[in-house]
């Protein structure tokens, strides 16, 4: 069996934009931040301008619950970046407030992960005060 790792400091780190520095100061603050359409109601992420779905511009920030399941995974086995230990699992995960986002899952094994898995984010410290949403099992995941 195969743990999986999970990035730490070292790894290259996210450039915030004017978009974008609301999702990950809320992840320095252990929160999963998401958009919300005032318009439609739709969830949006990645963070955007404007909503996927009507093309309005109103959107508002709100905090995600951190609960979800597997959509999709792939395990890799060399790293894309030397400051990425392997094996490590990129997964899409369907978040319960309705969109997905890729992230590591960890506490767990290669030969766990499974399409509807329930997850729940924690969050690694990558340095310089960065934190990354990570998912792991219910039963696994910290805190």
């Amino acid at each position: 069996m195969s743990e999986l790792h999970l990035p730490g400091p070292g790894v290259p780190l996210p450039r915030p934009t004017v978009i974008s520095r609301p999702f990950w100061d809320g992840c320095a603050q252990e929160r999963l931040m998401f958009q919300r359409c005032t318009h439609c109601g739709s969830a949006v992420f990645n963070p955007a301008p404007m909503c996927r779905h009507c093309g309005e511009a109103e959107l508002v920030w709100e905090e995600s619950a951190g609960r979800g399941t597997i959509y999709s995974w792939t395990v890799a086995w060399r790293p894309q970046h030397p400051a990425f230990p392997t094996p490590y699992a990129a997964a899409i995960i369907d978040l319960a407030e309705g969109y997905q986002m890729l992230a590591n899952v960890g506490h767990c094994h290669s030969e766990d992960l499974v399409v509807g898995m329930a997850v729940r984010v924690f969050f690694v410290d990558i340095g310089e005060g960065m934190r990354l949403p990570c998912f792991a099992p219910i039963s696994a995941a910290p805190g």
